[in-house]
Formats: C-alpha cells, sequence, structure tokens
C-alpha cells in the first residue's frame, strides 16, 4: 500500500493538483502525465505541477476541489491507472435504522460507526456511512455522514469506490429499497461491495462438509430434524444444541440433555436463563416447539468442551482481509458461559478473558492457540471459495474439547463486537477496525485495474 499524504485546499492556479517533486520526476521520466482526477465515481480534467514549495503533500486548486465534492483535508492515497489519477479512496458504509437524532444518526450503534470511521486518518481515506435516503442517483452523489472531532458531520460526495456493507440484521437486508440500491451500485457503477449478505448457518455448514480440508471441525449437524432424528442423536450424544438456521446473536438456542429417563432443556427466556425438565423428549419438543415443527431449525451435536471454573469455554475468533487480500486473524478471546446459561454470549451473563489469561490459568500451552488460528484461516478461505460476492470479514465461533480437538460451532459475516469490551483486547479492537478499510483500499485497487474507462463527470 502506498503511503498517504496529506492533500489541501489551496487557492492557485485553476485546475491544477499539486504534487510531491518525486511524483512530478517520475512522470517524466516515464512520459506518462495524467490528465484527469477521479475522487470516487466522479473525474475532472487537470494539469499536473510540481509543489510550489516543496512539501511532501498534496495541494488542489478549489475550483478543482469543489467539482470533486472532496468533503475535507487530510491524509489520502494516490493511484494512477494510464491517465486516470485515482486520490481518496472514498468508501461508504452502506447501513440502515437512521434516526432524527443528529448526536446519535443510528441510535444505539452510532458509537459504533463512530469507531470504525475514526481510524480514515490512520489508514488514509475518506471513510463515511449512509443509508438508501442519503443517495441523489441523478447527480451520482450521496449525502455521506462523516465523524469529526465536531461529532457527526454530513457532506457531499459523489458515488464511492467501494461499499462496506454493515446492515444490522435480516429483515433490514431483505428490504426492497436496500436490495435494489445494493444491484443500483453492482450495475450501474460496478462498485466492489463486501460483505453482502448474513450468512444461512445450514448452507455454511452443507458447504464446508464437502470440504475434506475442513470437514473435521464440524459436529454432526442437520436441518429441519423430527423427534426420532433427534431422539438417536441424544442415544449417541447425550447433548444436542437446536438453533435456528437464519439466527444470530445467540437468539433462539436451546440445549437439550438426557439424563437416564429425564430430559432437559436450557433456554433463554425473558432475559433469564432457564431449565426445564421433562419425561419424554415429545413433551419438551410440544412445549418449547408449540407449532409442532422443527422448520429452519439446526440440531447439533454438544461437544464436551474445556471448563474454567467448571464453565464451558468457547473462543470467538475474528477473521479479516488485509491490504493484499489475504485473510489473517485479527481478534481472538475466550468467552466463559454464564451460571446456567445456554451460550457463552455476554448478553447471557457470559464473560470475556483474553486466551492468554485462559491458557495461563488453566496450564495450557501456546499450541492451543495456533490450533485455533489455523482453523479459523482454513475455514475461512473455505468460505471464500463456496460463498458468493466478496466476504472481507467473519467471526467464528470455536470450541476444543478436553481430548483437544477444535470445533466450529459457527460462522458469522457480520460478527459482534462484545468481546473487545475487555481492556485487554484494546489493540485487537482497532486491527479489527483498521483492516476493513485497508481491504477497501485493496479492493479498490482492483477494480481499477479491471475499468479504465468507468468514471462520471
Amino acid at each position: 500500500m502506498s503511503q498517504p499524504l496529506p492533500i489541501k485546499k489551496e487557492k492557485l492556479e485553476n485546475g491544477t493538483f499539486y504534487v510531491p517533486e518525486s511524483y512530478f520526476r517520475e512522470w517524466v521520466i516515464k512520459r506518462e502525465f495524467p490528465q484527469f482526477l477521479v475522487l470516487g465515481c466522479k473525474t475532472v480534467v487537470c494539469k499536473m505541477a510540481p509543489h510550489p514549495d516543496k512539501k511532501e503533500e498534496f495541494l488542489l486548486s478549489e475550483d478543482l476541489w469543489d467539482t470533486l465534492l472532496i468533503p475535507h483535508e487530510g491524509p489520502v492515497h494516490l493511484f494512477q491507472q494510464g491517465n486516470f489519477l485515482y486520490i481518496g479512496p472514498l468508501i461508504g458504509i452502506f447501513t440502515a435504522g437512521f434516526t432524527d437524532n443528529k448526536l446519535r444518526p443510528v441510535g444505539d450503534r452510532s458509537m459504533l460507526f463512530a469507531k470504525l470511521l475514526s481510524v480514515e486518518r490512520k489508514v488514509g481515506a475518506y471513510y463515511f456511512m449512509f443509508g438508501p435516503h442519503h443517495i441523489n442517483w441523478e447527480e451520482s452523489t450521496i449525502n455521506g455522514l462523516f465523524y469529526t472531532s465536531k461529532g457527526w458531520i454530513e457532506r457531499k460526495v459523489p458515488i464511492p469506490s467501494v461499499i462496506y456493507n454493515r446492515l444490522p440484521n435480516r429483515k433490514t437486508e431483505n428490504l426492497e429499497s436496500l436490495k435494489s440500491a445494493m444491484n443500483r451500485f453492482e450495475r450501474d457503477f460496478h462498485i466492489p461491495i463486501f460483505n453482502p449478505s448474513f450468512f444461512n448457518k445450514w448452507e455454511i455448514h452443507h458447504s464446508l462438509l464437502t470440504d475434506p480440508k475442513v470437514s473435521h471441525y464440524l459436529p454432526e449437524t442437520y436441518l429441519d430434524p423430527d423427534s426420532s432424528q433427534i431422539e438417536d442423536m441424544l442415544a449417541r450424544h447425550s447433548n444436542l444444541y437446536l438453533k435456528p438456521a437464519k439466527g444470530s446473536l445467540g437468539q433462539g438456542i436451546q440445549q437439550i440433555l438426557k439424563r437416564g429417563e429425564s430430559y432437559y432443556c436450557r433456554f433463554r427466556l425473558a432475559d433469564q436463563n432457564r431449565l426445564r425438565r421433562y419425561s419424554s423428549l415429545n413433551r419438551l419438543l410440544l412445549r418449547q416447539y408449540p407449532s409442532g415443527k422443527l422448520k429452519s431449525i439446526l440440531v447439533q451435536q454438544g461437544i464436551n468442551l474445556l471448563k474454567w471454573n467448571d464453565k464451558a469455554i468457547d473462543f470467538r475468533i475474528h477473521t479479516n482481509k488485509d491490504e493484499n487480500g489475504k485473510w489473517v486473524v485479527s481478534a481472538m478471546a475466550a468467552k466463559i458461559a454464564g451460571s446456567g446459561s445456554v451460550t457463552t454470549h455476554i448478553a447471557n451473563g457470559g464473560e470475556v478473558k483474553t486466551i492468554q489469561e485462559i491458557i495461563h490459568e488453566m496450564g495450557k500451552t501456546s499450541e492451543m492457540l495456533n490450533r485455533l488460528k489455523e482453523a479459523a484461516l482454513e475455514i475461512s478461505e473455505s468460505i471464500d471459495q463456496v460463498i458468493s460476492g466478496i466476504i472481507g470479514e467473519i467471526g467464528f465461533d470455536l470450541g476444543i474439547d478436553t481430548e483437544g480437538r477444535v470445533w466450529l460451532f459457527e460462522a458469522n459475516s457480520k460478527p459482534g463486537r462484545s468481546i473487545f469490551s475487555h481492556p485487554s483486547l484494546r489493540s485487537h479492537d482497532l486491527l479489527s477496525r483498521t483492516l476493513p478499510l485497508k481491504f477497501a483500499i485493496y479492493l479498490m485497487k482492483q477494480s481499477i485495474a479491471r475499468r479504465k474507462d468507468v468514471v462520471r463527470s
């Protein structure tokens, strides 16, 4: 990735872009001077000149600055493709759930997006948030929300170079207005969009099952089970989990255990962890699933997990694509189940610890950490090969059983960030926020290389 440099607006000769001498000298040597300056999907004709004060920065004449709708001064990258010189890049986070509150434009999620956008200057880019109502298709512009030292500020900018999909849930994702906007960005502007949709748990499981490199990480799992299938699995495992195929955040998960002639169901209701005993499996299923159907429900083999203070542990691993488009592990944490909880989610009373804490307190070695990293990267590669669209990040829930075997429980295309509440995970928090922007720059460079003429004046 090139080194970002500051760009400033100056009252200098109209139609001129001033660059450090090293840039200008290279163009002279190659005899290849750019003639067009591009931001997002907007282009202007310009002439190039060396910086008048020989500084390592970019200066842009006011007329070009205003025509390109550059939102503010700050560090940017420069990419050349033939006669076109791309600045920025301009990256938009596409989401929904906007309010009229200027201090909290997306309600409780405002701080999440503020933190995501705050890495803009660290990486060198223009980074903003928007929804479908911010788009002006006739002008090919967006009234984007930028997070600054003064809070949220709205600026009109061109349609961006890359879009980062952060739609909040499946219901919103399926709204026709949002799907139409996404399709139009891809069809009319050929914009790379990453993290296109939420994963379907069964589709992910079924795809990974056919890959011999990763299939050994998968617990026995079935979709739309009937009572006889569940009974058969209980005879072999005595511990099962039932979860919605399209669920997220641990919602709707129930655990069934068989102890002697009794059946137990552990679940969460009204923000409380519950445990019920039944004399038969049929009674349990009728009470817990009154419709009598387990449509779009997965049943999954329970695993005898490692425990800390007699509480089950699993691991949240975040992977991201980096500035080279390669998968890397960006964050790892241990999650300890709350008392009586069916999952390790913090909302259900779970606790977060660093993996280093767990390794030390349980007397384990760093080999456990390496096995988790290896599994997360292998599964990321496998998912990337079978899921359509561009994936930029995945959150995994992995477990290790008492024999040291790694298991995959879930893969999420839009992982939550609750683990970063742990003070020792702040550096991981920053890395996992920085990498999506670096990956967006990679996507922009790839897009430029493929398309030399898709710009709009």
